[in-house]
């Protein structure tokens, strides 16, 4: 039984995270991805602890996509290390889950 899940990930830029999510929309790997822009990052990277500026990218699709979401980010991510989560949506509206089951599809060849 298909499930819903959020992918997590960041970027650099909100122009890099744009880039990465208008792939996965128009490949129909996700529903729809939220760039949250802003985000402030302190994290230790190779023994210093370090600050950079980042966009948030949330990725809304089907469990069955994770695998290949995963792939197509880490695929064109600037960092060698990207952040990549895939977490369980533990409910979901009815109306809304058939809308990410919609939207992500194989498309129909005319």
């Amino acid at each position: 039984m298909e499930r819903a899940v959020f992918v997590y990930t960041t970027f650099p830029s909100v122009v890099e995270a744009e880039k990465a999510g208008n792939q996965l929309v128009a490949a129909r790997l996700a529903a729809c991805v939220n760039i949250l822009p802003g985000m402030v990052s302190i994290y230790r990277w190779q023994g210093a602890v370090e600050r950079a500026e980042e966009a948030v990218m949330i990725v809304k699709t089907r469990a069955s996509l994770a695998e290949a979401v995963r792939a197509s980010v880490r695929a064109t991510h600037p960092y060698d290390t990207p952040a990549i989560v895939v977490l369980p949506v533990e409910s979901v509206d009815d109306r809304y889950f058939a809308w990410i089951l919609d939207a992500t599809a194989p498309a129909e060849s005319a």
